[in-house]
């Protein structure tokens, strides 16, 4: 059986996220290292929970810190929330929008409507506000 398709009982991740919140607090540097600790089932139903905030898994996947507008709506939304994206920064019309992927972070740069470019990986985000600030259109 695969472990990254195991369902974790809700009370197990509650009681980890208690844990990880009691040594971290509210520092997201202190708490990515300790979700890299965990098993993959474990970490993967926990950043796609009610129980970390967007902004939380944001850093998790790209250890940086967005602009203050942008971590300040990734922490009003729950990492679930992330399965249909949410939208972290917008530049003359131009949204940039954080999604989690099969466990894989996304960074959609849309004009509302319509796709524009996808980045996928751990320089997504970079890769979106380059293409977002330096448009090839």
């Amino acid at each position: 059986m695969d472990p990254d398709n195991t369902p974790v009982p809700y009370h197990t991740l509650v009681a980890l996220s208690d844990h990880l919140f009691e040594q971290c607090e509210d520092d997201v540097s202190c708490l990515s290292p300790m979700l890299d600790a965990l098993d993959s089932g474990m970490r993967n139903e926990l950043l796609a929970s009610d129980l970390l905030n967007a902004f939380q898994v944001f850093y998790y996947y790209f250890r940086m810190m967005p602009d203050e507008l942008a971590q300040e709506r990734l922490e009003l939304e729950p990492a679930s929330s992330l399965i249909k994206g949410v939208k972290i920064d917008e530049i003359d019309l131009v949204d940039l929008i954080f999604s989690v992927k099969n466990h894989e972070p996304v960074i959609i740069v849309s004009d509302g409507e319509t796709t524009l470019k996808t980045f996928k990986g751990k320089t997504a985000y970079a890769q979106g506000m380059r293409y977002i600030e330096n448009p090839p259109y």
